[in-house]
């Protein structure tokens, strides 16, 4: 869908229900591969699991007649990949923005 307005775009927000029922609102940081497969990284909204630096980590699912879906990560080993794979994007995100830092003073 393409709009001519540039408007910015809000944030896409995701409700979790939690195993004692509990739902924490979350913002979606990002969607990536890992091992072959899409996950989804989340930020809680609430401001103590914010403060506290806490990511939600799920298998991601978007059928091409359906919802997107998230799945529990199954086992120690998928989720040390998942989260190596999270490391490295943020690690290779700062490192952009460093370098993007470092070009702009050298053009001033």
């Amino acid at each position: 869908m393409a709009t001519d307005n540039m408007e910015p775009q809000e944030e896409m927000t995701v409700t979790l229900t939690m195993d004692d029922g509990s739902e924490v609102e979350c913002v979606v940081l990002t969607i990536f591969e890992a091992d072959g497969r899409d996950y989804i990284a989340l930020l809680p909204m609430d401001s103590a699991q914010a403060d506290e630096g806490e990511v939600y980590l799920y298998r991601y699912f978007e059928p091409e007649d359906g919802e997107p879906t998230l799945g529990n990560i199954e086992s120690d080993e998928e989720y040390e990949i998942v989260a190596d794979a999270f490391d490295e994007l943020l690690d290779a995100q700062e490192y952009d923005e460093l370098i993007g830092e470092d070009e702009l003073e050298e053009l001033e």
